[in-house]
């Protein structure tokens, strides 16, 4: 009982350090990047976007690094099955999300492409004759995700030089929203205490990564269950948590742009360029990982994208959609720990 409570500390102490060292490390660097001029859409679209990544990507990274593959991945999956299904679910009950033009032609459905892309992936071993839990995710196959973020990323830039402000793609506006907030809302820092920030926040990143990941290994083991369930769950959440409070918050504003920009621009990260590094350092064995699992998260994308286009109420979705999306999302995790 001592030894599990005290992964659990070590897990809760991890996650913490993870998402204070992300704030840190962003408001560290931001603050040297305006200090050498350089302009909030580079900030917006590099300095944010991956700091508001970072606590997915550390987990990931840190996971391939010392073998718990199940757990990388199931990082990936299981933050991606919330955003969609808990963070939209509820944001959309707390008020109606509205989807923007550029939403519905370009976000969700690149949204969509990565999430069949990830699906494919996958499930590769269904061509290849191998049962599901001898597949991977190989290095090649993360080398191509990286190649899939470098062109969002360059095609994001160019959306927003272009001065589409209200329509540009989800994640570029959202970045720039939140750089400009930094840029507008806090004092500058001077470059000692913005250097410190950055380094206090990068080591709180690397160690609480470090326990997160032990603490999460140790509950699975203590549990006698596998890493993959873990990390679909509890990681996942954990990693995505301040995402939800950040939308319902802003929900409770009207400014549903906002959760829309979070899930899909989040959505997007974690599959191209979160398990795109996380399987060129190691390749990935989905052991425990199920196709139930990539199912759920490729049906999300297809129920956000069909809500978004082909809705009762166009370019919403509804309190009812998102009661919906919630009642999935609890239906999943019942399933998930029933068969534990």
């Amino acid at each position: 009982m001592n030894e599990t409570l005290l992964f659990i500390i070590q897990f809760a102490v991890g996650l913490f350090l993870i998402l204070k060292g992300a704030d840190w490390l962003t408001d560290g660097a931001s603050s040297i990047a305006r200090r050498f001029n350089v302009s909030s859409l580079v900030i917006g679209l590099t300095i944010v976007a991956f700091g508001t990544s970072a606590p997915e990507l550390v987990v990931s990274a840190i996971s391939a690094i010392e073998g718990h593959t199940e757990m990388a991945i199931g990082n990936v999956v299981g933050s991606n099955i919330f955003n969609t299904l808990a963070i939209m679910g509820i944001t959309a009950m707390v008020y109606p999300v509205a989807c923007s033009k550029n939403n519905i032609r370009y976000d969700v459905p690149l949204c969509l492409v990565a999430s069949v892309t990830l699906f494919a992936l996958a499930n590769d071993a269904l061509l290849s004759g191998t049962s599901l839990g001898e597949s991977s995710i190989s290095r090649g196959d993360g080398i191509a995700l990286l190649c899939f973020f470098l062109i969002f990323l360059s095609y994001s830039f160019a959306i927003a030089r272009s001065g589409k402000k209200s329509d540009g793609i989800a994640i570029s506006e959202q970045k720039k929203d939140a750089a400009k907030v930094e840029t507008e809302g806090k004092k500058e820092l001077s470059m000692g205490k913005a250097i410190f920030l950055f380094l206090i926040g990068l080591a709180g990143l690397v160690f609480g990564g470090n326990w997160m990941v032990d603490g999460a290994s140790g509950i699975a083991s203590l549990l006698g269950v596998s890493q993959s369930i873990i990390a679909l769950t509890i990681v996942a959440a954990g990693t995505s948590f301040p995402e939800l409070i950040t939308s319902v918050v802003a929900a409770r504003k009207g400014d549903t742009d906002m959760a829309m920009g979070n899930v899909v621009g989040s959505n997007i990260f974690n599959i191209f360029f979160v398990l795109g590094v996380s399987s060129t350092i190691a390749p990935l064995k989905l052991g425990n990982i199920e196709t139930i699992d990539f199912a759920t998260l490729l049906a999300g994308a297809v129920f956000l994208w069909i809500s978004c286009k082909f809705g009762k109420r166009y370019h919403y979705i509804t309190r009812f959609e998102g009661a919906f999306l919630t009642l999935c999302a609890v239906g999943y995790y019942i399933y998930k720990v029933m068969n534990a």
